[in-house]
């Protein structure tokens, strides 16, 4: 019985993320100043062979999907977002296959991929362990991974702020550079190359950076436990612990911790 009330409760999770992140959809491109930074991060690390067939998972409104489109043969753009894909089908390359599917269970078959791209989404997989299984079953011998994500320390100061009103969680928990390495260092896979760097965005006040946190669908807060809107009093008092943040020239930075990772799927002599 547990065991059903914890699948239940997760796949709840998965579709109110999902909801999240398709009534950000119109929205999205514009609030993307972060995905826009570390999707081009990543372009040195693509392959320079075109025959080739791509994985842009989580992918979103399509726009980077779109940039994969131009240089290789096969490029396949999975979301759990039916928005987010009808969106990006009206506006992207009418030469990408688009696929409403979850990174925990992707509809492709085993190795038929060369290479994964992954832009700021696996810090939404829950259990993380699951979806790189996946990413590595459908990965061919000697494929990659090439990703960005989240990790601890991102928006500390929103945190830090929130930490002094009360103890609900109003910032996700974001797994550490350390638990990333024991995730893709395995039997199966290799990190061969990563950066971690703090990118620090500038914000006109907390409800700015409000606005764009929620017109990128990062609203949803699975451990929350106050599910109604925050009060004022809360709020008012977080925005005064914030303003310690303030910088010289009166605008509100807030931090992401920005890693990006280029992984192997080991050839299978050298799995076990």
């Amino acid at each position: 019985m547990t065991i059903l009330t914890t699948k239940t409760s997760h796949h709840e999770n998965k579709a109110k993320i999902a909801e999240s992140f398709g009534s950000a959809s119109k929205s999205y491109d514009f609030s993307a100043r972060l995905q826009r930074f570390s999707g081009k991060h990543l372009m040195p690390w693509l392959p320079d062979k075109n025959d080739l067939t791509v994985l842009d998972l989580g992918s979103g409104t399509g726009f980077f999907t779109d940039l994969l489109a131009t240089g290789y043969d096969q490029v396949i753009g999975l979301d759990f977002s039916k928005k987010m894909l009808k969106f990006a089908q009206g506006c992207r390359n009418k030469n990408i296959f688009w696929l409403e599917a979850d990174a925990h269970k992707i509809p492709l078959q085993d190795e038929s991929i060369d290479f994964i791209y992954s832009n700021l989404v696996i810090q939404w997989c829950e259990p993380l362990d699951i979806a790189i299984k996946e990413m590595l079953r459908v990965l061919k011998p000697g494929g990659l991974i090439i990703f960005t994500t989240l990790v601890d320390g991102t928006l500390h100061e929103l945190k830090s702020s929130w930490k002094q009103v009360d103890d609900d969680q109003h910032v996700i928990d974001f797994k550490t550079e350390e638990q990333l390495g024991e995730y893709f260092n395995t039997d199966a896979s290799t990190v061969l190359e990563h950066k971690c760097q703090d990118i620090i965005l500038e914000y006109e006040n907390v409800i700015h950076l409000a606005r764009e946190l929620k017109g990128l669908g990062a609203n949803h807060l699975p451990k929350k436990k106050n599910r109604g809107l925050s009060g004022k009093d809360k709020w008012f008092t977080m925005t005064e612990h914030y303003k310690d943040f303030l910088e010289p020239s009166g605008v509100y930075p807030a931090t992401y911790r920005l890693y990006s990772g280029l992984v192997a799927k080991l050839n299978s002599q050298h799995e076990n």
